[in-house]
């Protein structure tokens, strides 16, 4: 259990937009989601994802592995019940990631992967924001997209996240170059506030 982490059972939802977009976050059942996450990763520009060369059952067992870390979690965001993104929320001081730079109290890996465009990403990416920081000891998200991938390192910077330079450290699937980000709650506030007005 983590205070930075909202918890719940397969499938339960753990948060609900208040801005009326109708987007739901519920805890990834690795089993009961699977068609969906792996009609995801798939895909032809899923590639960055690392997910891609899975069977349907090795990607089972990877998100049934994450679900028994108490430091990471997944998640499946609805919009109106119909599954469109999926987004890891991690302790990076438990991560790969910690060897390239140092992390602080409060900081909250994130990764999102957008999985329709059903919603736009100025309504999910503020979305995103709103319920990563749910839990109030997230004090700082930590965003780190592979280098090459230039439209999610574009949308992270969109999005509020503040590109601090490139970082290298070896990952699960391998040496890994990526683009270190940070988002503040009070950065955050702002973007929430800027959403409600439009």
């Amino acid at each position: 259990m983590t205070d930075r982490l909202l918890e719940g059972e397969r499938g339960a939802e753990v948060w609900r937009s208040d801005v009326g977009s109708g987007l739901t976050a519920h805890v990834l059942d690795p089993v009961a989601d699977l068609d969906v996450l792996h009609g995801w990763v798939t895909r032809p520009h899923a590639g960055f994802w690392g997910l891609d060369g899975l069977t349907r059952d090795e990607l089972r067992e990877t998100y049934e592995f994450v679900e028994s870390l108490p430091t990471h979690r997944a998640y499946l965001v609805r919009a109106d019940g119909e599954p469109v993104a999926l987004a890891q929320l991690y302790h990076p001081e438990d991560d790969p990631v910690a060897a390239a730079y140092d992390a602080r109290p409060g900081d909250l890996g994130v990764h999102f992967f957008r999985g329709s465009e059903a919603v736009p990403w100025t309504v999910l990416g503020p979305a995103m924001l709103a319920f990563a920081f749910a839990p109030p000891a997230v004090e700082r998200l930590v965003a780190e997209p592979d280098a090459r991938h230039r439209a999610a390192v574009a949308r992270i910077a969109a999005s509020g996240f503040e590109l601090a330079g490139e970082i290298s450290f070896d990952s699960a699937y391998g040496r890994k170059d990526a683009v270190l980000a940070f988002c503040s709650r009070e950065r955050a506030e702002q973007i929430f506030s800027a959403a409600v007005v439009r």
